[in-house]
């Protein structure tokens, strides 16, 4: 491996540069910040990259990672995630945002999530991943933006 792509890949959708880098919390990173694309690259454990195949990856909804219930049965709501969905094999993969990551994408592809067709919301479901909603708007606005003071 050649210490430039050691730092760093070529978005597979937007062809922009995307630095990996520990301090930014992107060690394992395979999507891009910009476009929010993914490289189906990893087979069954994030950071893996046994995957052949190498297809981009589309965003097509916003989750939150599930970290259960407090004392009092609420759940809990965890960090913002991106969900992909690899159109040649139809893998779907669920990356953690980056502090770099376009905030205008993230909201775009949270909006468009919520016209997204009964089928495939199903087939997440039964996955395990339940895709934000107009309920969790605000939710993710504090994530990404902060709260409003």
């Amino acid at each position: 491996m050649s210490e430039e792509s050691a730092r760093g890949f070529q978005c597979i959708n937007c062809k922009k540069w995307v630095p990996v880098n520990k301090q930014m919390g992107t060690l394992n990173r395979n999507h891009c910040p910009s476009c929010l694309w993914s490289r189906h690259v990893d087979l069954t454990r994030a950071g893996d990259r046994l995957s052949s195949c190498e297809t981009g990856m589309k965003p097509i909804a916003i989750t939150f990672k599930s970290v259960g219930v407090d004392k009092y049965g609420s759940e809990q709501i965890g960090e913002v995630m991106i969900v992909h969905i690899c159109p040649k094999c139809q893998k779907v993969s669920i990356n953690r945002i980056a502090s770099d990551d376009n905030s205008s994408e993230i909201f775009k592809i949270f909006g468009d999530s919520l016209s997204i067709d009964k089928n495939t919301k199903f087939k997440l479901k039964t996955m395990g991943i339940t895709i934000a909603e107009e309920k969790d708007r605000e939710e993710l606005r504090n994530q990404i933006l902060g709260k409003k003071i």
